[in-house]
């Protein structure tokens, strides 16, 4: 089965027509399984949280008309990961990729829920963008991979045909870079 365009799907749920789960499972499915399973690990709460995803983009099309489906998805899949990431985590201590991600920023920037944090956020959200448009390609999709869709260093070494080592020193340099970027910037770290 050829794979629809995105248009044409996003216009399968502007007509609630039920062909639009099928339609992105079939174009989507291995994308959002790979964002879900990369935070997850565990193949029943990925399937899950794909099911989920769908369900998602079903209640918010319409009144939302994504620019870029691949992007709508993969963010409701991330989300939706972490969120059942922090439930398990509440529950539970555990190791694991996700964790370890969160610990090589945890020096970079500080998450502190207070009023005046999310006021910063948009500020910081801009910052970070700027960082990243302003790098090398490779470089940028490094860091992507890392803190985006939690790729393990193993991954990002095999995706770009580099050593670990090479990917470990590159993302620290990374994490450096941006970290004197926010403060130059007047963010407290």
């Amino acid at each position: 089965m050829d794979h629809l365009e995105d248009a044409a799907i996003i216009s399968l749920y502007w007509r609630r027509d039920a062909q639009a789960i099928p339609a992105t499972a079939e174009k989507y499915g291995s994308y959002c399984t790979a964002v879900a399973r990369n935070i997850l690990r565990d193949q029943r709460d990925t399937e899950e949280c794909v099911n989920d995803t769908y369900l998602r983009a079903w209640n918010a099309m319409p009144p939302h008309r994504p620019a870029v489906l691949s992007a709508f998805l993969g963010k409701i899949t991330r989300n939706l990961a972490l969120n059942r990431r922090r439930k398990d985590a509440a529950e539970k201590r555990g190791g694991g990729e996700v964790d370890a991600v969160f610990e090589e920023l945890a020096h970079v920037v500080s998450h502190q829920d207070t009023p005046e944090s999310d006021l910063d956020r948009r500020e910081l959200l801009g910052a970070i963008n700027e960082f990243l448009a302003a790098l090398p390609d490779t470089k940028r999709r490094i860091f992507v991979c890392r803190y985006w869709y939690f790729d393990s260093v193993p991954d990002i070494a095999r995706r770009f045909a580099l050593s670990e080592n090479h990917v470990y020193v590159t993302l620290h340099r990374l994490r450096t870079q941006l970290r004197r970027r926010l403060s130059e910037r007047g963010f407290m770290l």
